[in-house]
């Protein structure tokens, strides 16, 4: 019966959110690009941000001016999620991975240390949590539905240049352009990694574009990576991200339950202090996605060192509550029907060459027993090869034998 009653309460908590969201919607000024608020309108959203905003220890700046308050790890709004009311998750909370720490090979970003304006993170027992304001519930009315990408067929063939039988059909206004581990309905990864070079590619309006690494297994899926999105930050940084679905329900960051912090000193959403400079220096970002061994939880590492920021629980999934049989590297990018598409990595197609190229390498998956295993075989997919190219293999000049996915392209962009 409590598990009836909690999926109840939580279809309850999902229709009133998407109420909301239509009306909000339904009363948004698009000629104009304003939201008009009534005072009931008004009212309406003060109360949402008091909901989201939880009760802070203290409030800290990053140099950019972004505000976040350190909220008591056991008020933190992933506990709000119906499904973990009653859990027994603490501050101290370590996970249970086999992964070996590795030696840096090129240029990195440390978050930990370089975002903060004076202090650094905030005091033990409170995580970092952006503060909502209600323009940030205003744009995020905008947000286009997530990014459904269906198979219609297996794909045939195991090595890069092999073609599917079928199609692979992405959501409207989705480009992609990645490389991804052959589908088996029969895999079992326990996670998965890779160091991402760091570019701004020009957006505007509702466009936005990234890289990514993503797990899945049916309609479950975690991701993390960076991406450029005025819609969901506000600006056009090239920002940090995390997104999961869960079902029907998905969410990015914080911004709805579900995602457990544990790190104190780095947020999530944050900007990234220094990008590459295509054809002068390459600046990259490390970032894994783990399964608990003990548990099931997936737990977000950040960085060589694999700082471990959170968790999302085991309990709020239904088919990654077990392994995943997909996982992808790479690029997208994203405008709204008649639109032209914004460019995607370096902004330039893959030249095979890492100084010039967006890329993802050091990319690995786990197996079953938590064991890494290094990429050297993936197949790789573009929506529209006039718009962006993507190449998966070993270069022939530096980084000898070392296995790259390197993506990109000018969109349909006059920018470039």
């Amino acid at each position: 019966m409590a598990v009836k009653r909690n999926e109840f309460r939580r279809h309850q908590q999902i229709v009133q959110q998407t109420l909301l969201m239509l009306y909000f919607l339904l009363s948004y000024n698009g000629a104009q690009g304003e939201k008009k608020l009534s005072k009931l309108e008004d009212a309406e959203l003060e109360k949402e941000v008091k909901l989201l905003n939880k009760p802070t220890v203290k409030t800290i700046k990053t140099k950019y001016g972004d505000i976040y308050d350190c909220v008591d790890f056991y008020k933190q709004h992933a506990f709000d999620h119906p499904l973990l009311k009653d859990h027994n998750f603490y501050p101290k909370m370590k996970p249970t991975l086999s992964r070996m720490k590795k030696k840096s090979k090129s240029s990195t970003v440390s978050r930990s240390s370089s975002i903060w304006s004076k202090d650094r993170g905030c005091p033990f027992g409170t995580v970092p949590v952006k503060r909502i304001t209600k323009d940030d519930l205003i744009r995020q009315r905008r947000m286009p539905p997530p990014e459904n990408v269906t198979f219609d067929t297996q794909f045939d063939g195991s090595n890069n240049n092999s073609k599917s039988k079928g199609r692979y059909i992405s959501s409207q206004g989705y480009k992609l352009a990645i490389a991804r581990i052959p589908n088996n309905p029969n895999n079992r990864f326990a996670g998965a990694g890779m160091a991402a070079s760091l570019y701004n590619p020009y957006v505007k309006g509702q466009q936005h574009s990234g890289c990514r690494l993503k797990i899945q297994k049916e309609s479950d899926i975690l991701q993390v990576g960076w991406r450029v999105d005025p819609t969901l930050y506000g600006d056009t940084k090239t920002r940090h991200f995390i997104h999961f679905q869960a079902g029907k329900s998905h969410c990015f960051n914080t911004l709805c339950p579900g995602f457990v912090q544990v790190n104190s000193e780095i947020p999530l959403g944050s900007a990234y202090d220094v990008l590459s400079e295509r054809g002068k220096t390459s600046w990259e970002t490390t970032m894994y996605i783990d399964r608990d061994l003990a548990n099931g939880n997936w737990w977000l590492l950040d960085g060589r060192s694999f700082d471990q920021i959170g968790f999302w629980p085991q309990r709020i999934f239904t088919d990654l509550a077990s392994f995943a049989t997909n996982v992808e590297w790479g690029g997208v990018a994203y405008s709204p029907p008649g639109v032209p598409e914004p460019p995607m990595g370096s902004s330039f197609f893959p030249i095979k060459n890492s100084l010039y190229d967006g890329y993802c390498t050091e990319i690995t998956i786990l197996n079953e027993k938590g064991k890494e295993i290094k990429v050297d075989e993936t197949i790789t997919h573009t929506d529209n090869p006039t718009m962006y190219k993507v190449f998966a293999g070993t270069l022939s000049h530096g980084f000898q034998g070392l296995y790259f996915v390197l993506y990109g392209g000018p969109g349909e962009s006059p920018h470039i």
